[in-house]
């Protein structure tokens, strides 16, 4: 089992290294996580923040929660790949983008929030065809 986990932006400018197991593995379905991912949710690994080191430039996004805290959204300023959010509401912790990260097989879902607002295409059926790399199909038009 991994000790210390790396990631790294799509364009590699934004790196992390983080320090032993997450606190929690979370998949959040909430209205801002959807949109910050384009898709019906994301997934990320909470960390206390002072084992967690970041290096490259990240741009901030804030916003103010359902509860009244203060959200960080951390993001790569060259290609726009989110890294990390924050919450005023648990100033300890930060959470790491899951597919940001080098080698998470160690890692898995624990707890999913806000599943209230998931959306109902956000699954996938056991018939739907899957493809192990990117097919080569060219859809009609």
């Amino acid at each position: 089992m991994c000790t210390n986990f790396t990631g790294k932006c799509l364009c590699g400018a934004v790196t992390y290294k983080a320090a032993g197991q997450p606190v929690v593995v979370a998949q959040c379905h909430c209205e801002e996580c959807r949109r910050l991912s384009g898709t019906g949710h994301t997934v990320g690994a909470m960390y206390l923040a002072e084992n967690v080191d970041v290096h490259g430039q990240v741009g901030v996004f804030t916003y103010e929660s359902c509860k009244g805290t203060t959200v960080s959204k951390g993001f790569c300023v060259k290609c726009g790949s989110p890294i990390w959010g924050k919450n005023t509401g648990s100033p300890q912790h930060i959470t790491l983008s899951l597919g940001t990260m080098d080698d998470a097989r160690d890692l898995a879902v624990e707890v999913v929030i806000f599943e209230r607002d998931k959306p109902h295409w956000d699954q996938l059926d056991a018939d739907v065809v899957r493809f192990a790399t990117q097919p080569d199909w060219t859809p009609e038009t």
